[in-house]
């Protein structure tokens, strides 16, 4: 009917889709301004409700402020990395936790013996299953708070738990630049796989 608007499917306003998915992009170049403690708190109050298996929350973040910090972790990047971490207003080292478990009665407090689940088997498997999943959230989070990330997995991933985790309980998974986006700081948008290329119903 003319004059008639369709509602969207999405209960998101289009800035907002635009903002964390269609408009968003992977920075590779970073302004001056800083990225300050409060904004970084309210990301994480964010993302911290996203969904995990069994509410486990392996996830820890490093955050790479000083520039002693900096120059530990600039060399263990892949050579196409070094240069933009160097310069971002700031690097987070995510990493999983190994023992998450061990804070099961406080995050999964309605099954007092969940925690016993874990001892003794390889913990590994989860812990980096469900830190991937809240690295996405984190991803989303920085975004939401109108910055740019700049994730990366080109770097020694061994040397920077030996660096940064020496107590061998963690394990890096991501390296993220975070800040608002300098001059050229986007790569050509890469194309997606369509709906129909993905999706299959059964």
């Amino acid at each position: 009917m003319s004059g008639t608007t369709l509602e969207s499917p999405l209960k998101i306003s289009e800035d907002a889709a635009d903002l964390l998915f269609r408009e968003a992009r992977t920075a590779n170049t970073f302004a001056d301004e800083p990225v300050t403690e409060e904004q970084v708190q309210a990301i994480y109050d964010l993302i911290k409700w996203g969904p995990t298996s069994m509410n486990q929350q392996p996830l820890r973040i490093v955050l790479v402020r000083s520039p002693e910090a900096r120059q530990r972790l600039v060399p263990l990047m892949a050579e196409g990395n070094q240069a933009k971490t160097l310069s971002a207003p700031l690097v987070a080292i995510l990493a999983a936790d190994l023992d998450f478990h061990e804070e099961f009665p406080k995050t999964f407090p309605h099954k007092p013996d969940a925690r016993e689940l874990f001892d003794g088997i390889d913990r590994e498997p989860y812990a980096r299953l469900n830190a991937t999943l809240q690295i996405g959230y984190f991803i989303l989070g920085v975004r939401a708070a109108g910055l740019a990330a700049g994730p990366m997995s080109g770097f020694d991933t061994e040397a920077v738990d030996r660096e940064f985790f020496p107590d061998g309980r963690h394990r890096s998974l991501v390296v993220v630049n975070i800040g608002k986006p300098g001059e050229n700081a986007w790569f050509p948008r890469s194309p997606r796989l369509d709906h129909d290329e993905v999706v299959t119903t059964v």
